[in-house]
């Protein structure tokens, strides 16, 4: 079990677009998911992606059955998605409130597509391909976004709707 150090905004690797998978079912991108993995559950985050632990490439992993820092959001299943595309399946957007392993101890609201298609494959080089709405959705767009070298509060229309989580929620943990 290695549990990965999450780099922070304003590490200049997140702001990079990651490379994507040449290569699948190798016991380097294995090892990778596995660090994801141990990583993502000591933190108790929804999701990951390698960029977050210092790898450029385009592989994210999301899901749990439930989250304390989502107590609200639907269960969504483990996913490891490797060099995916994500299709809007309607104009529509809602607003959520979202956090993030790399932003630790804030929150913003973010505008996100409601309902999506998204597209990739798994390690061993499977197709995987979805349509999702709600929370799943949003947690896709959010890990995806890392994958462009992009972080949530650039996607933030209302900056009275972002602070510490501790001033916005008070009481409530991460």
């Amino acid at each position: 079990m290695t549990i990965k150090s999450v780099l922070k905004m304003g590490e200049p690797l997140l702001l990079d677009v990651a490379q994507k998978v040449e290569q699948f079912n190798t016991r380097e991108l294995d090892d990778l998911i596995q660090d994801m993995q141990d990583t993502m559950a000591v933190l108790e985050g929804a999701g990951l992606a390698a960029p977050q632990i210092g790898v450029s490439l385009q592989v994210v992993i999301f899901g749990f059955e439930e989250n304390q820092r989502y107590p609200d959001a639907d269960e969504v299943p483990f996913t490891i998605l490797i060099n995916p595309e994500l299709t809007p399946l309607s104009d529509e957007k809602e607003e959520g409130w979202e956090g993030c392993l790399s932003v630790p101890g804030m929150r913003g609201m973010v505008p996100r597509y409601r309902q999506l298609r998204y597209q990739g494959f798994d390690q061993y080089g499977g197709v995987i391909e979805r349509e999702v709405d709600g929370f799943h959705a949003r947690v896709v767009q959010h890990e995806c976004d890392h994958l462009q070298g992009i972080l949530y509060p650039m996607r933030i229309k209302d900056f009275r709707t972002f602070g510490f989580t501790d001033v916005l929620f008070p009481g409530e943990e991460g």
